[in-house]
């Protein structure tokens, strides 16, 4: 038997059939092995064959040492979610499972090539006002070595640069073709603590907008909710701090008025990387739009139809981090050699470690950061040259 030192094949079984999305039965088909055999190994009635465990591993595409290799040691009743509160409790099970390997495999990677941890800062109080979250997302901004009252050029790079593991998940199905039926689902995280891994998984939407707000809103939970578990309303402080993190206090209140219109708010979207509906909260959180004028505003976006297609299109960020670390460690074709090594699918390390775009090599977040006044520089230019922010044609 497994003493508490080893990884257990059955539940090991488990975590495979819910990363894949498979029901007993679905693997039964893929392997002609019994639905009872499956079931009594997950629950540890009886000992699995080795040689089962190779027909389940060819016939899923999984290295036979992932059946063997420690789970994550992410407890997943301590993970955020962003997600609708309609999303499919069974989609979230499999994103649990797909989370928890990826945040085991981020843990090996960046253990192995000692890439350093994140220095973010915490709350630990019990009660969290508004200027405690203001004040906090300022720290962070800090932590993250980023100007304190200008617009993040590219939010991605910023976290990787900082220690702070950045994956897209997109879910393989038993064929090994790539879904994602995650439209309800937008971001998940975890920090273990200080001088420990921390990871934002992300699921890629069609506005860079959108996934700019997630990745804020995660780190929100990573610096508000880590020594904070039991927060009443975690979501609408990870919001407030998302908020605060993209666009900061002092530039919120200059520039989002109550007498800014629609258009001069699509103006604001190009140059922070925010949507206009995020906007309008960001200007009701400072005190500076009503409720009334915040209504007015929101029937003035549904007329226009801008409530599900806004105008200003705000380019996607590529992650790059994990596939820099991939590619240092195992080579520049890193998926096939690194999946045995790692005990994981090599289609999952694609997806969490994608081959980053070719112009977004030149930004390796693994190369020293310049120092100084070429940051402020480099900050400047990015603004004024989009830096990530693009306008609709």
């Amino acid at each position: 038997m497994p003493t508490a030192l080893e990884a257990s094949p059955g539940e090991r079984l488990r975590t495979l059939r819910a990363l894949l999305g498979l029901t007993g039965a679905d693997l039964h088909r893929l392997t002609n092995i019994s639905q009872s055999w499956i079931s009594q190994v997950e629950t540890g009635a009886r000992e699995p064959a080795e040689d089962r465990l190779r027909v389940i591993a060819e016939a899923t595409d999984t290295p036979m040492s992932f059946f063997h290799a420690q789970p994550s040691s992410v407890p997943l009743d301590s993970l955020r979610f962003r997600k609708m509160a309609t999303a499919s409790r069974t989609v979230t099970r499999r994103i649990s499972a797909f989370y928890g390997e990826s945040f085991r495999v981020t843990e090996e990677i960046t253990s192995q090539a000692s890439y350093p941890a994140p220095p973010l800062p915490f709350a630990t109080t019990a009660e969290l006002t508004a200027d405690d979250i203001e004040d906090l997302a300022a720290q962070t901004r800090v932590a993250l070595r980023l100007a304190p009252d200008k617009p993040i050029p590219h939010m991605t790079r910023a976290l990787e640069r900082a220690g702070v593991a950045v994956a897209p998940i997109v879910l393989p199905d038993p064929t090994g073709d790539s879904v994602s039926p995650t439209n309800k689902h937008f971001g998940v995280s975890y920090w273990a603590g200080i001088g420990e891994t921390a990871l934002i998984a992300y699921f890629p939407g069609m506005q860079g907008d959108r996934d700019r707000f997630t990745l804020a809103h995660e780190l929100g939970h990573l610096v508000l909710h880590t020594f904070r578990p039991r927060a009443e309303d975690p979501e609408g402080e990870a919001n407030r701090f998302a908020g605060a993190f993209l666009v900061p206090y002092e530039r919120a209140r200059e520039e989002i008025t109550d007498r800014l219109t629609l258009e001069g708010f699509a103006r604001r979207k190009q140059v922070w990387g925010v949507s206009i509906q995020a906007l309008i909260l960001r200007g009701a959180s400072v005190g500076n739009i009503g409720e009334s004028r915040k209504r007015s505003l929101y029937v003035q976006l549904t007329q226009r139809g801008w409530r599900k297609e806004e105008p200003v299109s705000v380019g996607q960020e590529a992650p790059l981090l994990l596939w820099s670390l991939l590619e240092r460690l195992y080579g520049d074709k890193p998926y096939l050699p690194a999946s045995e090594q790692l005990a994981i699918q090599a289609t999952v390390l694609r997806s969490i470690a994608p081959k980053p775009p070719t112009q977004a090599r030149g930004s390796d977040p693994t190369k020293p950061r310049p120092q100084g006044k070429v940051i402020a520089f480099q900050q400047r230019a990015a603004v004024r040259t989009g830096g990530g922010l693009r306008s609709a044609q």
